[in-house]
């Protein structure tokens, strides 16, 4: 996954502008999580691992909600980055550096809860990378606990394999800042490049180039079954997050 890793380096510093408001989303989404996890009886003193933590866009908003958090991660610039915002948050996360394919490689213990969220699981580019993470996760998901996780709709997108992703516009005091995506589809897996045009008091434009394959929910639903998880979806509709999400306990 060294190409994740890179794309995720690049993409720290600016990770953010992929949100109309990222520290309103920290919040937003938390309370999201903290509704699932209280319908299936875990309270905030449960143990959480975000074993793809980013620059803490979960795990920051669990952690200000009282949840003992720790976040994993591949890469190295983005632990930077929410190590530096947890700070500014005034929360404590405990991070690590790991593959989530070999979390208990980085992370001791079990955790009451994992949570892999924002299309984590995709970057997997095979079934067999796939089945390990799967088994790595359930190894750190101590009996009675919960994995939750949201990947895009792929069952949707792969009726018409899109080519790009609608651009998110957003208008500020000093300007307008434009991120989308460009698709080039490989059978089920598709290269793409993220762009950010940030048109403020001077024009920039970054770009990312990464790699995701298309998840269908009835093959994440029989690798954790096969792990020993009992798998629920959940749609946007019913839970206000921007993606499904697969409710799993062990």
């Amino acid at each position: 996954m060294n190409s994740t890793a890179e794309f995720y380096d690049g993409l720290a510093g600016e990770y953010d502008k992929l949100f109309a408001d990222w520290d309103a989303a920290t919040y937003r989404q938390a309370d999201i999580l903290d509704r699932i996890f209280a319908s299936h009886g875990f309270g905030r003193s449960s143990t959480v691992l975000d074993c793809a933590c980013g620059i803490g866009t979960q795990a920051i908003g669990l952690a200000r909600l009282g949840y003992a958090v720790t976040g994993s991660d591949i890469s190295s610039a983005e632990l930077e980055e929410a190590e530096r915002r947890a700070t500014s948050a005034g929360v404590s996360l405990s991070l690590a550096k790991a593959d989530f394919r070999r979390l208990k490689e980085s992370i001791d213990g079990e955790f009451d809860i994992v949570i892999a969220m924002d299309n984590a699981l995709p970057h997997l580019l095979s079934r067999e990378d796939l089945s390990e993470a799967v088994e790595s996760i359930a190894g750190m998901t101590r009996p009675g606990g919960l994995f939750v996780a949201s990947i895009r709709d792929y069952d949707a997108i792969l009726e018409t394999k899109p080519t790009y992703s609608p651009p998110y516009i957003r208008d500020r005091e000093c300007g307008r800042q434009i991120s989308f995506q460009t698709w080039d589809w490989h059978g089920d897996n598709y290269s793409f490049v993220q762009y950010i045009i940030d048109d403020g008091e001077q024009l920039t434009v970054s770009r990312h180039a990464c790699e995701y394959r298309a998840l269908r929910r009835g093959e994440l639903t029989e690798l954790l079954d096969g792990a020993g998880f009992k798998v629920r979806w959940l749609m946007p509709e019913e839970t206000g997050f921007y993606q499904p999400v697969v409710v799993a306990g062990k």
